[in-house]
C-alpha cells in the first residue's frame, strides 16, 4: 500500500450515478405528487431546482486578493463620544481592525449614533492611530458632510500621511434621500457638490472609496436581491457621471466609488448576490471603456432579519450572514449586535458581534480560499440570474434618468413595495421563518439587557424641496412583535396572559403533532397554550376547559381521529362557554359540519396566522 501510484478515493467502491437515477428515487418518494413541488422561486422569480450538475468551465470572481483577510469593523455608535472612545480603543485592542463610525441620522444610526459634530469625531478618534492599519468608515447623514472635511482636518493636524490611511468617507447622498424621501436640492446641483467633496478631498490625498453606492436602503426597506443590486450599480453609475462631469478622469473616478450591501442568513442567495455584484460592476467598468479592477464591496449584516424576541437567535442569523459574505469575498464586514432592536447593545452583545468574524475568520479560516462556490452548480446559476435580473432592473432606473430621477418619480419604490409585501404575506404564513418570533416562541424568555440610553438627537435637515416616497427600513418580524407586545401589557395588567385551552382528542399519537403546532402558533401571538391530556368524553373535555381559565380552545388531533371526535367536542366547548374554537388541521369535507358544531376557525400550515391572531385579539380586547 506504500506505492505512490495506489490511487484512494472515497467513491471509488460506489457505481457512478447520474441525473436520472436520482429522479427515479425522488420521483419514489414523491409518490405522484409533481416535481415542481420540489422547486422553489426567490422574491425575484428566481427558480431555485433541487439540485444541479457542477458548473463546468467557471472561474473564480475576483474579489477580495487571495488569502487576505477581509476587515473586521466594528460599529460605534454610542451618543456620547466620550464613551465611544472607550468602546472603539476597547474593541481595537481585542480584535477588531476597523471602526464604522455611525452617526445620528445616517441611515444606519438605528436610532443612535455619534453627534455629527467636529468635537465628537475628535473625541472618538482620541488614542486611535490612523496610520497603523487600521480602517475607518463613516456614515452620516447629508446635513453633517461637514464631518468628511473634519476628518481630513484631523488627520492633517496630527500630521499623518494620508496615504498612510485606510479611511472610507461614506459620502452617499442617494441612499440618505431615498431612505428620507425628500431633498432640498435637485440632482444636478447634489452631483456638483459631490464632485466637489471628492476632487477637494483628493486634493488632500484622499483618493480611494470615498463615494458608498450604499444598497443597504434597498435591502432594508424590504427590497429583493436584484432590486438591492440595481440600485447600488444606479448609484455607483450617478456618482461616475458626477466625477466625469467635474474633469476627473474615469480611471481615478471608479477608484472613489464603493459599494455596501446587506448580507443576511438566506446564505446561499446572499452570497451569490455578493458575486454577481463584482460581475455587474465589471461589467459598468467595460462600458466606461476601463479594464476590470475589483470593486471595494463593504458588508453589514441585515437589519430587517434582527429580533427583540428571543434575540440570542440573532447571533445564530448573524454567523450564517456572515459566513455568506466572507465567502462571496466581502472587503469589510459590520455585524450588527444581537440586541440592537432593543436598544444600544451592551458590552457583551459588541464582544459577540466582534467574536463572530474573529471565530469565522482566525478559527474557521475562510479567508484563506478565493472564490470557494466557484464551480458549484445552484451558486452559478443563482448568480447568473441575479446577473440578467439586476442588470435589467439598472437598465430600467437608467432609462427613468438615473438613481435620483427614478426616486423622485417614483420607479424604484413600488416594485420594493410589491417585494416587501410578498416578503410579510410569506412571514405572516410563516413560510419564511423567524425562529424566535413567527416559529418556537418563548412567553417566559429573559429580556436581553441593553444599555440605558437616549435615542440620538437627529439634526435637521432643511425644506424638502422635492419629496418622493420614502424608502423607509422595516423589521419583518415587527407584525409578529406587536401581538407580544399586547400579551406582554396584558400580563401587567392582569397578572396573566390571554389563553387558549387545547382540546388533545384521542391518544397521545393522536393529539401530539398538531398540540404541538397549535402551542407554537398561538404563542407566537402572545396567547398562552394550556396543554391537556386526550379526551374521549366530550363532558370531561368540557370540564377541563372550563379549569384552565381560557377564553379559547383549539381542537388537536388526527384527521382519523376528527370524523368521530370533532363535532362532539366542539358542541361541548360552545356549551361550556368557550368564547371561539379553531381546530388544527384542514377541514376538508367535515367543514361544514365541524362549523355547525361550533367550530370558527382553522390553523394549518401555509395559513395566515398573522391574521388569525390578529383577529383572536380583538376580540381579546374587546372583552
Amino acid at each position: 500500500m506504500s506505492s505512490a501510484s495506489t490511487e484512494l478515493s472515497l467513491a471509488a467502491d460506489f457505481p457512478p450515478a447520474d441525473y436520472d437515477q436520482w429522479r427515479k428515487l425522488v420521483d419514489g418518494v414523491l409518490k405522484g405528487a409533481p416535481f415542481e413541488k420540489l422547486v422553489s422561486k426567490t422574491h425575484d422569480g428566481l427558480t431555485i431546482q433541487p439540485i444541479y450538475p457542477r458548473s463546468k468551465g467557471a472561474a473564480p470572481v475576483a474579489g477580495r486578493a487571495p488569502a487576505a483577510p477581509w476587515q473586521i469593523m466594528q460599529r460605534i455608535d454610542h451618543t456620547d463620544a466620550r464613551e465611544a472612545n472607550k468602546q472603539a480603543l476597547h474593541d481595537l485592542e481585542n480584535g477588531a481592525t476597523g471602526l464604522t463610525l455611525v452617526f445620528a441620522g445616517s441611515v444606519g444610526a438605528r436610532s443612535f449614533g455619534l453627534p455629527p459634530t467636529k468635537d465628537a469625531l475628535e473625541a472618538v478618534l482620541d488614542g486611535v492611530h490612523l496610520d497603523a492599519g487600521i480602517a475607518i468608515e463613516l456614515q452620516f447623514a447629508p446635513q453633517s458632510c461637514e464631518l468628511v472635511r473634519h476628518l481630513a482636518e484631523l488627520i492633517k493636524s496630527r500630521g499623518t500621511d494620508p496615504a498612510a490611511c485606510d479611511i472610507r468617507f461614506g459620502i452617499d447622498p442617494l441612499g440618505a434621500r431615498a431612505v428620507q424621501g425628500s431633498s432640498s436640492s435637485d440632482w444636478a446641483e447634489i452631483g456638483r457638490g459631490v464632485a466637489e467633496v471628492a476632487t477637494g478631498l483628493a486634493g488632500r490625498g484622499f483618493n480611494a472609496n470615498l463615494l458608498a453606492a450604499d444598497g443597504r436602503v434597498i435591502h432594508d426597506a424590504g427590497g429583493s436581491e436584484a432590486q438591492e443590486l440595481a440600485f447600488v450599480l444606479a448609484s455607483g453609475a450617478a456618482y461616475l457621471r458626477a466625477l466625469d462631469s467635474a474633469g476627473v478622469p474615469l480611471e481615478q473616478a471608479r477608484g472613489m466609488i464603493y459599494a455596501r450591501l446587506a448580507t443576511d442568513a438566506d446564505q446561499f442567495l446572499t452570497l451569490a448576490k455578493f458575486r454577481a455584484l463584482r460581475l455587474l460592476w465589471a461589467r459598468v467598468e467595460e462600458s466606461c471603456g476601463l479594464s476590470q479592477k475589483p470593486l471595494f464591496v463593504a458588508a453589514e449584516t441585515a437589519w430587517r432579519m434582527l429580533t427583540q424576541r428571543d434575540p440570542s437567535v440573532n447571533m445564530l442569523r448573524a454567523t450564517v450572514a456572515t459566513f455568506s459574505a466572507a465567502l462571496g469575498g466581502a472587503n469589510s464586514l459590520v455585524v450588527l449586535p444581537h440586541t440592537l432592536a432593543l436598544g444600544l447593545p451592551d458590552a457583551f452583545a459588541r464582544r459577540v458581534a466582534r467574536n463572530t468574524q474573529l471565530i469565522l475568520l482566525e478559527e474557521s479560516n475562510l479567508d484563506k480560499v478565493a472564490d470557494p462556490a466557484a464551480g458549484a452548480g445552484g451558486i452559478e446559476a443563482l448568480t447568473r440570474e441575479l446577473c440578467a435580473s439586476s442588470w435589467a432592473q439598472f437598465q430600467e432606473i437608467e432609462q427613468a434618468g438615473g438613481a435620483f430621477a427614478a426616486l423622485a418619480a417614483g420607479t424604484i419604490q413600488p416594485k420594493v413595495a410589491a417585494t416587501r409585501a410578498a416578503r410579510d404575506k410569506a412571514i405572516g404564513k410563516r413560510r419564511d421563518v423567524l425562529t424566535g418570533a413567527s416559529e418556537f416562541p418563548n412567553l417566559h424568555e429573559t429580556q436581553a439587557t441593553v444599555l440605558n440610553t437616549a435615542p440620538a438627537a437627529v439634526p435637521p435637515s432643511g425644506e424638502a424641496k422635492i419629496s418622493f416616497a420614502p424608502l423607509a427600513p422595516i423589521r419583518i418580524a415587527t407584525p409578529f412583535e406587536v401581538l407580544r407586545d399586547k400579551s406582554d401589557a396584558v400580563l401587567a395588567a392582569k397578572t396573566a396572559r390571554p389563553k387558549v385551552f387545547l382540546a388533545n382528542l384521542g391518544t397521545a399519537a393522536d393529539f401530539t403533532a398538531r398540540a404541538t403546532f397549535a402551542k407554537s402558533f398561538f404563542e407566537t401571538g402572545g396567547i398562552e397554550a394550556i396543554d391537556s391530556e386526550g379526551f374521549a368524553d366530550p363532558a370531561a373535555l368540557a370540564a377541563a376547559f372550563k379549569a384552565s381559565g381560557a377564553a379559547f380552545a383549539c381542537l388537536c388531533s388526527s384527521d382519523k381521529a376528527y370524523p368521530a371526535h370533532a363535532a362532539a367536542a366542539a358542541q361541548a366547548l360552545r356549551q361550556a362557554g368557550c368564547k371561539r374554537i379553531y381546530l388544527a388541521g384542514r377541514p376538508g369535507e367535515l367543514e361544514a359540519g365541524l362549523r355547525d358544531a361550533g367550530v370558527q376557525e382553522f390553523i394549518f400550515a401555509g395559513g395566515d396566522a398573522i391574521a388569525l391572531l390578529t383577529d383572536a385579539w380583538t376580540e381579546i380586547e374587546a372583552a
